[in-house]
């Protein structure tokens, strides 16, 4: 059978390579090895190589990063299939449930405004969805599957997005409910608190050698400098700014003035290692300026 799969536009195509590799003695000793832990930093990947692929402009990757994207959603609903809990068709049907439930004034009687009104509707069924969820959970999940203390207003906000957009969504969710500054002005002398506080963390652990500091030293200072990322966040959030766009926007900036040291000081017969940081700090000063005019 496998001899004759040929591509098809047809997700029952892809829906088949998959099944195949994941056929035991047949198929591919890789595939067969896989688990939802392993596959998800890939799933994770495809995800950022979809969003780079559209920073970029570039319709021909993206095309390709969605299929990678897709595959990704095969691969686990097959292997939920194989364990009894669900399968392809499961995740389409609940995705398409979940859209008509979520669009009232498309798919029912109800009506809508301007997108505010949509996004207000929006989080209301999904504020019902999480409770029908909850419950079903608990109906499901053995006692012992509890993570311990969880926040109720929180508990959607998924562990493993990167930090900063996580930060970002759990201060918007806590916002809702009525924590939250009323402006930039505390959360800029929070910043301030936090700057200083991390300060304070690195200057006691001063008097250790390099390299050398006790544990309790460097997590007082993990601590303080996540808190500050934290806040930064919640600036970020204030200024209705994307934190890991803004930052990706800063690190293609280093990449091109790091770029322009490396080709003004091999047009000297040098390489960066081989220069000063005077040296260095000075061309980076050019680029600086080559950028604003």
């Amino acid at each position: 059978m496998t001899a004759t799969l040929k591509p098809s536009r047809d997700i029952t195509r892809l829906i088949e390579i998959m099944a195949a590799l994941r056929t035991p003695k047949t198929g591919c000793p890789w595939d067969l090895e896989q688990t939802f832990e392993t596959i998800a930093p890939y799933t994770i990947e495809e995800a950022y190589e979809v969003a780079d692929a559209i920073a970029r402009r570039d319709l021909v990757d993206l095309k390709d990063e969605l299929g990678d994207l897709l595959l990704q959603v095969v691969y686990h609903s097959r292997i939920a299939e194989e364990q009894g809990s669900f399968a392809f068709g499961d995740v389409v049907e609940s995705s398409t449930k979940k859209m008509i439930r979520r669009h009232p004034h498309v798919f029912g009687d109800g009506a809508a405004r301007d997108p505010s009104q949509v996004k207000a509707t929006w989080e209301e069924i999904k504020a019902e969805e999480r409770a029908e969820k909850a419950a079903e959970r608990l109906r499901v999940l053995a006692p012992s599957s509890s993570r311990g203390h969880s926040s109720a207003t929180l508990a959607d906000v998924p562990v493993g997005l990167p930090a900063l957009t996580r930060a970002i969504k759990l201060q918007d969710k806590a916002a809702r409910v009525g924590f939250d500054w009323p402006n930039l002005q505390p959360v800029f002398e929070k910043l301030k608190e936090e700057v200083t506080e991390l300060e304070e963390a690195l200057a006691a652990s001063s008097d250790s050698p390099a390299g050398s500091r006790p544990p309790d030293a460097e997590d007082a200072i993990k601590e303080e400098f996540g808190d500050l990322l934290f806040v930064m966040a919640n600036i970020a959030r204030h200024l209705k700014l994307d934190p890991e766009d803004a930052l990706r926007g800063a690190n293609d900036k280093f990449v091109r003035r790091f770029a322009h040291i490396e080709k003004a000081l091999a047009e000297r017969g040098k390489s960066p290692s081989q220069s000063s940081l005077d040296e260095m700090d000075a061309l980076w000063d050019e680029a600086k300026a080559l950028e604003k005019r």
